[in-house]
């Protein structure tokens, strides 16, 4: 619902804006790239990439295998690229690691620092408003969008990087962060004068 509502912000803008499905709890990490690499081949060139929270992951590991897709600006909102202190406190509770997935598992439990390293330019969003029930099952150090901490977002060789005063949710419902995505796609960094 909320990234229907992004979706529909930002098409105003310019944008003929797809939204690409995946089971999380259950699509292996092969499956999923496999079919968003299909879905960015069957668009016209170039493609931008948009990513919030796991989605961001998805973005970067399709990236990594595949940097000769035709993308054109890559956004991350709220994707913890450094692994997930929640994700990891909400793996100690009773039944977490059947109800986590194995392609969430994959991704938010490593804490491999990530580098980005494609020729697109990458936005990243991070949120600092900490409301959400990544506090409850972890420990969020620094700021935080209540599920993911700042720091776990930031991503070596970013383009530019940008903090709101939003929760992890409100990175989809905020008009901010819908203007901030649309000034990147447009000149490939958050302010029309350059990062």
């Amino acid at each position: 619902m909320e990234a229907t509502l992004f979706r529909h912000r930002l098409a105003p803008h310019g944008y003929a804006v797809r939204q690409f499905h995946y089971h999380s709890l259950s699509a292996a990490a092969d499956t999923v790239l496999d079919a968003l690499r299909a879905e960015v081949l069957a668009q016209p060139a170039p493609v931008h990439l948009i990513g919030h929270s796991l989605g961001g992951l998805i973005v970067l590991r399709l990236l990594e295998r595949h940097p000769d897709l035709p993308v054109g600006r890559v956004v991350l909102l709220g994707a913890p690229v450094n692994g997930s202190q929640a994700a990891q406190g909400f793996m100690r509770l009773p039944g977490a690691p059947w109800l986590f997935g194995p392609m969430a598992g994959e991704e938010l439990l490593a804490a491999a620092p990530r580098a980005w390293r494609h020729p697109a330019a990458l936005g990243v969003i991070a949120g600092t408003h900490s409301l959400g029930l990544g506090r409850l099952v972890g420990s969020l150090s620094g700021p935080n969008d209540g599920t993911v901490a700042v720091e776990e977002a930031r991503l070596d060789g970013a383009t530019d990087t940008l903090l709101l005063p939003v929760s992890h949710v409100g990175l989809l419902l905020s008009e901010a962060v819908v203007e901030a995505t649309a000034c990147f796609l447009q000149h490939g960094a958050f302010s029309a004068t350059g990062p």
